[in-house]
């Protein structure tokens, strides 16, 4: 039977984007461009996923509400099979999201639904036909949702699919421990951590005795390093990828409905989302990792000049040069 598709087992959430325009006024005001747009790391990932041509199904929690519906319509809308599961008592998670004029954020995330993801909401996700499953690690790293997060994991297994993950976010990370995320994700094909978080992963700080240290847990190790690209390595060989510019993207629709590319307004959020999209999509596809990591740097690139954590709603498709 051939196999195809990638399982995302995540978080949907609300992204309550502030965009700062000037440095923060501590006490007083800051002016910002304020934006409600979807998010969540599974979400995220599912999205850039299938702008990428990579049919993908997420399985994932929201709340019976507004921002509910609201994200099912989104993702549909993006070409994502939806398998959410709906909460009658807790409510969508949402996240308010502070980037600074740098570029960087900062989050403070109210969980909502995710929490309650649970093994029997993970039956929904087709383990019969896909080829891949990908966790992403706030489901793994939250008390209320890991059973369903190490359930995917067990299903996956048992129906022979590739598995990957991504630490997803250093501070719960050093909650959880890195000792018992290692223990949860033993196994698993691929880690997709930034370099933060693999920081707290190892022990080590400098990047590649980071992404050394932590292929000894994974076959297959990527580091993203933000604006110096990402280190690829399986304990033997090493290989670094700078980062790209959304141009370096030709087969992605990234050109927003009204014509806008974010030039004029770098965010960084979702980029290691659309970068883990990335990857995976051109490695499920048979690309070596040369390729594959000129892929994934380049939807980040798109990422990082669209603002907000998705694809921007479909133009058109740039057609391949020459």
């Amino acid at each position: 039977m051939s196999r195809s598709g990638v399982i995302v087992v995540g978080d949907v959430v609300v992204d309550v984007l502030a965009r700062a325009l000037e440095p923060p006024a501590v006490g007083s005001d800051a002016t910002a461009r304020v934006r409600v747009t979807g998010g969540g790391s599974g979400g995220n990932v599912a999205a850039w996923l299938a702008r990428a041509g990579i049919p993908a199904t997420l399985v994932a929690r929201v709340g019976d509400d507004s921002f509910g519906r609201d994200q099912r319509a989104q993702l549909q809308a993006a070409d994502v099979d939806c398998r959410l599961a709906t909460d009658a008592a807790l409510p969508t998670g949402a996240i308010v999201v502070i980037v600074t004029p740098d570029g960087e954020r900062t989050m403070y995330p109210d969980r909502g639904a995710n929490l309650a993801l649970a093994p029997a909401d993970v039956e929904a996700a087709p383990f019969d036909t896909a080829a891949h499953l990908h966790v992403a690690g706030y489901t793994l790293l939250a008390n209320g949702s890991r059973p369903a997060a190490l359930h995917a994991i067990r299903r996956a297994r048992e129906q022979g699919l590739s598995v990957s993950v991504d630490p997803s976010s250093a501070q719960p990370l050093r909650v959880a421990g890195a000792d018992a995320f290692l223990h949860w994700t033993r196994g698993i094909a691929s880690c997709l951590p930034n370099l933060e978080e693999a920081r707290v992963l190892t022990g080590c700080h400098d990047s590649k005795d980071v992404a050394r240290c932590l292929a000894g847990a994974y076959p297959e190790v990527v580091v993203t390093l933000g604006a110096d690209g990402a280190l690829w390595s399986d304990g033997t060989n090493m290989i670094h990828r700078d980062a790209a510019v959304s141009e370096d993207a030709p087969n992605v629709d990234w050109t927003g409905a009204d014509g806008s590319r974010g030039a004029h307004g770098i965010d960084s959020t979702g980029a290691g989302d659309a970068f883990t999209a990335g990857w995976l999509a051109a490695r499920l596809t048979g690309a070596e990792v040369h390729a594959a990591l000129a892929a994934a740097a380049a939807l980040a690139a798109v990422a990082v000049a669209t603002s907000g954590a998705r694809p921007p709603p479909r133009a058109h498709t740039r057609p391949p040069s020459g």
